[in-house]
């Protein structure tokens, strides 16, 4: 679609490229989608992020099956329980992944820690200790790769494959994907799931704002809040 690498870090995508993204992509299933995100865009301008939470062996098999030269990002929030760390170690060795890890600078995190931000203004504590640390590096990269689902959420719902987020192109190539068809992947390839999922944890982020419960439903519990803020 892009005569070249160059030029895609240099243009800012149109309407109609991402109409005809998601015209491509729409008709393939996950494994193709990601396949041939690197056809059209160089693994350096690809930033992927993963929560390394309930089911994400699911979404970083696929992409390391596709390019090991991929890297993937966590963002440490200094708030995870130590099964998601020991999970991620779990992973990054299973998958042989090229995992960085990011985080708020340490004066805000220790701010948020001191004031106990999450109980009075979740969503400041979620934008200092993981919104902020990604946009230090999401200016470098033109797609962000994530594995949400469109079942997860009403917002989520809303979603197309390809979508324009301020100056990022936004790839979901889960996004249609049940959670039965994710779930019969999982048993028919003997995936991991996080520790906690057998504890009824369902979705899984910081510890201090996540119960047990199904789907999403165990996050921010008693809060109307439903996402951290990376996808809005």
């Amino acid at each position: 679609m892009f005569e070249s690498t160059s030029e895609i870090k240099q243009i800012q995508f149109t309407a109609d490229q991402i109409l005809a993204l998601n015209k491509k992509y729409k008709p393939l299933s996950a494994t193709a989608r990601i396949k041939e995100l690197y056809t059209d865009f160089d693994v350096d301008e690809v930033m992927l992020t993963s929560s390394f939470a309930a089911t994400s062996a699911f979404f970083l098999k696929l992409f390391s099956e596709a390019n090991k030269k991929q890297k993937v990002f966590f963002i440490d929030t200094g708030y995870h329980f130590e099964d998601t760390l020991d999970y991620k170690n779990k992973l990054k060795e299973l998958y042989n992944l090229n995992v960085f890890s990011i985080s708020a600078l340490k004066e805000e995190h220790e701010f948020t820690s001191k004031d106990e931000t999450w109980k009075k203004n979740p969503d400041f504590c979620c934008s200092i200790n993981k919104v902020k640390p990604l946009d230090t590096i999401k200016k470098k990269y033109k797609v962000w790769a994530s594995g949400l689902m469109e079942w997860q959420s009403d917002h989520r719902a809303s979603l197309d494959i390809f979508e324009l987020r301020g100056e990022i192109l936004k790839f979901y190539p889960l996004l249609d994907i049940t959670k039965e068809q994710r779930d019969q992947y999982i048993e028919e390839h003997q995936l991991p799931f996080h520790p906690l999922v057998a504890k009824g944890y369902n979705s899984i982020g910081c510890k201090h704002c996540t119960v047990p419960g199904e789907d999403r439903s165990g996050r921010w519990n008693n809060n109307p809040k439903t996402e951290c803020g990376l996808h809005l």
